[in-house]
């Protein structure tokens, strides 16, 4: 029985992902570097030292993670001051769905908690979960287990009785080691064989969810 639903944010909830790959690249190009479209989509919700550690191998140790991420988080947040964020599809009617049945909520982030609750205040949806968990709140992000296994302890639910909602390998491969029930609503990318073998079902949008758990299948 499914009691609890945890979301990734980027790419499941808003959709962010595809500036960020662009942003990252264009911040990179900034500092020297030819960061191309896969390497961007590669580090998609890798915790920051996972990442930087996989882009100074790929760049040579002159690659300055932390420099060229908070460039990256500047032109970001240039976008969204004048474009504004975009909800993904059927996100309202899914976490309305939940909460009429009592079925707990939660976001597990690679973000921060006040870029996390600026986003989803944004787009009307930060009172709609029950809690937010951000990757600084625990020793190791994804793709390592701790966000998820963290998050089930604050809402107070087993892991077997939990769902993850994820877009991308990194975070399919955190839930999946919680041992979670991992949905994957591709954004960027589709699965790879590795992702497949992990996941419990493909979404096509957020709304598959819906009807799946109207069938019990999740």
């Amino acid at each position: 029985m499914t009691k609890a639903v945890i979301f990734d944010m980027d790419g499941v909830l808003i959709d962010t992902e595809k500036w960020l790959v662009s942003y990252w690249c264009q911040a990179a190009a900034e500092a020297g570097f030819d960061m191309k479209r896969e390497h961007a989509l590669a580090i998609r919700s890798l915790a920051g030292k996972y990442a930087a550690l996989y882009l100074q191998k790929t760049f040579g140790p002159g690659f300055s993670y932390w420099t060229i991420r908070e460039r990256r988080k500047q032109l970001m947040q240039e976008h969204i001051s004048k474009y504004g964020i975009e909800k993904k599809q059927g996100v309202d009617e899914l976490l309305d769905y939940l909460r009429a049945r009592n079925i707990k909520t939660a976001v597990a982030t690679a973000t921060d908690m006040p870029r996390a609750k600026d986003y989803l205040t944004r787009i009307g949806i930060f009172d709609k979960f029950d809690r937010i968990i951000c990757a600084n709140m625990v020793e190791n992000g994804k793709p390592e287990p701790d966000i998820y296994l963290y998050a089930c302890q604050q809402i107070g639910e087993d892991k077997g009785d939990c769902v993850a909602v994820e877009d991308s390998p990194n975070g399919v491969r955190s839930a999946a080691s919680a041992g979670l029930r991992v949905v994957m609503v591709p954004d960027l990318t589709e699965p790879d064989a590795k992702t497949a073998e992990l996941i419990t079902a493909r979404a096509q949008s957020l709304y598959d969810i819906i009807l799946w758990m109207e069938d019990g299948i999740i």
